[in-house]
């Protein structure tokens, strides 16, 4: 492609709203053009460059045994009504009436039609197993789209499905992909780690993430300082102090005017906030519901969710709090009727604690659980910080910040058993279809190579996701015979299967080597009356500050070399 002909033009300055590099860097190179908020155009450099990513991951689905497909992005309300995720999906679905009147939305997942795919097809054992996949259009209304394509409303996602007999067969389908997206984001120039991850509204029993560490990143992922483990903060546990359980004292009741915070509280007492029983009103599906936790650790919502089934909580307001007959900055589950009450199992790994009396101004000595007070609900709620013990006992946790870019989870029969996709075994029986489902951002994949791969003058792209492999850049082409040095090197370098982008416009070395930069293309090669006179051609490794003079008979061979 000659810079000439090719559309976009690059800018010196990004837009005002863009937020971070990669969202800079993609407009100001003419990679994408923003049309609304979280939903942009790909132009031919940055269209040029997700092909690649596209092509990268076909190939190894493929090798993995999975078969493309392709499913409609509008989609029947029914099929969600089925699974039952229409009314909680989050952010609600996109929905709108056809002119039958009938109930349609834009996907933003594709759970639903692949469950029901199978089912029309599966009736037998052997039938399974199988892996199907797609490159399709997604669209989630996100409140706030952000980082260009980050975060956006309209995206493209690889999206797999596999569909077996059994367990086992589930495991072997998992790991098939798993492996399958180490070789992709490999290939990729990514270097990523995998996660622990929770599996949010897509459901399922187990779940795994690929974040590519970036400080620009917006999940947080604790890491152990001494082995592999590794998990998001939504998802990520840690050992908890446990403390001698001692002579069980008898509960007294003392005045503490002022004393509002657990802080305060321990402060007042002389005790660290281990000896604290901290008190949190969280509203849960209309009712208001208090949670029980060591007063060292904090409630991790996304777990408390999931203790919940599903139920989102939110903090419940003081007038909600009031309204429920409930004493803020005094409370505790001692005595109370009628409020569902949650525990953290931290509270069982200690004794006489310290709590709310439920009576304003007033604490209470040497509550201890479940002497005192009761759980409708026990289990692990706490959030998991850095320094906190790792869960395999190796290490202290450490917090890096991250850029999600695949998800895997094991959806067992989540959907399978909802929507009727079942299968007669060996014996006549039937059962349910279980399931995995495997997603990746392709445009996320770019953005974050970009957060990932940049410098003060534009991007570095991996080689194998730019958009082109050299930016020939052509000087003093007013003379006839650079010029024709020229075509003839822009011939040669395509002829050996390298993708060029020949910069054969009418502008100075300086406007060529600077979009030549900030494209981020892995290698300039300049030719130029001052070139030639030195030996030949200039090449450079968009990494490196310095060039080298090549004689024109071995630029191909230095340039293969760059690329590696």
């Amino acid at each position: 492609m000659r810079s000439s002909q090719l559309f976009g033009k690059t800018l010196r300055q990004a837009p005002g709203d863009a937020e971070n590099i990669s969202h800079k860097l993609l407009t100001r190179a003419g990679f994408i053009q923003q049309i609304a908020a979280g939903i942009f155009s790909l132009q031919p450099l940055g269209n040029r460059s997700i092909t690649k990513i596209r092509n990268i991951i076909r190939e190894e689905m493929d090798r993995a045994g999975g078969q493309e497909i392709n499913m409609p992005v509008i989609q029947p309300r029914d099929l969600w009504e089925e699974s039952g995720r229409a009314e909680t999906f989050v952010p609600p679905l996109a929905t709108f009436e056809d002119r039958r009147e009938r109930q349609m939305i834009i996907a933003p997942t594709h759970e639903e039609t692949a469950t029901a795919m199978a089912r029309a097809s599966v009736t037998s054992y052997r039938d399974l197993p199988f892996t199907i996949y797609q490159i399709q259009t997604k669209f989630r209304d996100e409140t706030r789209p952000r980082g260009g394509l980050l975060r956006v409303r309209e995206f493209e996602m690889k999206d797999a499905y596999s569909f077996d007999a059994d367990e086992e067969g589930l495991e072997r389908s998992f790991q098939a992909m798993v492996a399958a997206y180490k070789r992709i984001f490999k290939r990729c120039g990514l270097d990523v780690v995998m996660v622990d991850a929770d599996s949010g509204g897509i459901g399922g029993k187990d779940s795994n993430e690929f974040v590519l560490l970036a400080e620009s990143g917006d999940d947080t992922i604790l890491m152990s300082d001494e082995s592999d483990y590794a998990a998001n903060v939504e998802k990520a546990e840690f050992i908890k102090k446990e403390f001698p359980i001692g002579n069980l004292c008898e509960v007294e009741e003392f005045a503490t005017p002022d004393i509002k915070t657990i802080e305060a509280l321990a402060k007042l007492e002389g005790v660290s906030r281990s000896k604290t029983a901290k008190a949190v009103f969280y509203s849960v599906d209309g009712e208001v519901v208090i949670v029980t936790i060591r007063g060292d650790y904090d409630v991790n919502e996304t777990k408390l969710r999931n203790l919940l089934g599903g139920s989102v909580p939110r903090l419940a307001t003081p007038e909600e709090v009031k309204a429920a007959g409930l004493v803020a900055g005094s409370a505790s589950a001692v005595g109370l009727e009628g409020v569902k009450s949650i525990v953290d199992d931290s509270i069982t790994m200690g004794s006489n604690y310290l709590a709310g009396a439920n009576k304003e101004g007033f604490h209470l000595r040497n509550v201890n659980f479940p002497r005192d007070f009761k759980a409708d609900i026990l289990g692990d709620i706490a959030e998991a910080k850095k320094g906190y013990p790792s869960p395999d006992g190796k290490g202290k946790l450490i917090a890096k910040r991250g850029i999600e870019l695949g998800h895997v989870f094991k959806l067992g029969n989540v959907y399978s058993s909802k929507m009727g996709a079942r299968y007669t075994d060996e014996d006549g029986q039937q059962n349910d279809v279980l399931m995995g489902c495997y997603g990746i951002g392709i445009g996320r994949m770019l953005a974050a190579a970009v957060e990932a791969y940049h410098d003060d003058f534009g991007m570095v792209l991996p080689s194998a996701i730019a958009p082109y492999d050299i930016y020939l850049a052509g000087l003093n082409l007013e003379d006839a015979d650079i010029s024709g040095k020229a075509e003839m090197l822009y011939e040669s370098l395509q002829d050996a299967g390298f993708d060029v982008l020949f910069d054969d416009r009418d502008a100075p070395p300086g406007v060529k080597f600077k979009d030549a930069d900030l494209m981020g293309i892995p290698v300039r090669v300049v030719i130029s009356s001052r070139s030639m006179g030195n030996g030949g051609v200039e090449v450079k490794a968009r990494a490196e500050k310095e060039s080298e003079i090549v004689s024109e008979p071995d630029v191909i061979e230095a340039v293969r070399k760059l690329l590696g």
